[in-house]
């Protein structure tokens, strides 16, 4: 009887395992939008896609990405909105980030947009945000007098507050590539940020102090670091490597099982340098980057080749199933998961 169970307990292992190999994933193209490179993607739910780049635009589709409605910021064509995030089909912050940094606040699906921070400040850049919920919200920024700029809003994004700030090493920055080398993560007032460049370490903020964790990833030289990482519970994933050798795959990816406390290298890694990481559920993780997209079955110990086909961001719906990829040539593309 005890035997019988095992091989029992065996075939079911088999047979879900069989059933998992069965699913065929593809990256499909939805659309070519009129924005030379789009790095802000914010997807509400599996129909609300936005999306921010360079010349001062944005794109919203609320069907799935069949249609989409597209804006430019006014007094802003030379602007490059790097992130955003969408709340709605009508409400959304997208920020703009460099000399002067701004961010603009739209909640009447694009219509209008009202800017709610400037910043002139001689070397500021702005790199990421996230929100928790629709009132809460954080973004970091590049160092300027030896600490990292933060930015805070208790309501909505309507204003913008100065946050404390950890120091950064000289050469050390955050990446503008994705939207998330910035995260908030489980607890309240809790989340993190990773830094590249001289020297890539990841932050985290809770309880009102910082902590710093080492990683062996990939640092030392300005095009080098993390570019983007991802939590699902305490299991996180990061992603990078160097933009400037795309195709070098040592220390561009690192695993946490602790909540960031620690850091290893996968069994293997992503084929190349990789700007965007996002957990699809607990052990499946998609990266992708400009020379190709990868997939994780088993929480980012190990991938493999999706497509060539190369984007910037990748995110999943908040409420939803679907995942988007944004990239550069204005390229918006949907996963496709089939049996």
């Amino acid at each position: 009887m005890k035997l019988r169970c095992v091989f029992l307990l065996l075939l079911t292992v088999v047979f879900a395992e069989s059933r998992a190999q069965r699913i065929f994933r593809k990256v499909e193209l939805l659309v070519t939008a009129p924005i030379s490179s789009i790095r802000g993607l914010s997807v509400v739910n599996d129909e609300v896609v936005w999306v921010s780049g360079t010349q001062g635009k944005a794109g919203r589709s609320t069907d799935g990405g069949k249609n989409w409605e597209w804006f430019s910021i006014p007094g802003c064509d030379s602007c490059d909105f790097r992130d955003i995030e969408a709340f709605s089909a009508d409400r959304a912050v997208i920020i703009g980030i460099a000399e002067p940094a701004r961010i603009f606040l739209t909640e009447d699906a694009g219509k209008n947009w009202k800017q709610v921070y400037f910043n002139d400040t001689k070397g500021i850049f702005l790199d990421a945000m996230d929100f928790r919920g629709e009132k809460e919200g954080v973004i970091v920024g590049d160092a300027i007098n030896g600490r990292f700029k933060g930015l805070q809003t208790h309501d909505g994004g309507q204003t913008w507050q100065d946050l404390d700030m950890p120091p950064a090493a000289e050469g050390e920055a955050c990446f503008a590539a994705s939207g998330t080398t910035l995260r908030i993560l489980d607890g309240k007032n809790t989340f993190a940020i990773a830094s590249g460049g001289v020297k890539s370490r990841f932050f985290r903020y809770s309880g009102g102090s910082w902590t710093v964790s080492e990683w062996p990833a990939i640092q030392g030289i300005a095009s080098t670091g993390i570019f983007s990482f991802a939590f699902h519970g305490k299991n996180g994933v990061a992603v990078g490597g160097d933009y400037m050798n795309a195709g070098q795959q040592k220390g561009n990816c690192v695993l946490t099982s602790d909540g960031g406390k620690t850091w290893s290298a996968p069994e293997q890694s992503p084929r190349g340098y990789r700007s965007a990481v996002e957990y699809l559920n607990g052990s499946n993780v998609i990266a992708t980057g400009p020379t190709g997209t990868d997939f994780s079955v088993n929480g980012g110990r190990t991938w493999q080749a999706l497509t060539d086909e190369g984007f910037h961001a990748v995110r999943k719906a908040k409420k939803g199933r679907k995942v988007y990829l944004a990239g550069a040539k204005g390229r918006i593309a949907v996963l496709r998961e089939t049996m």
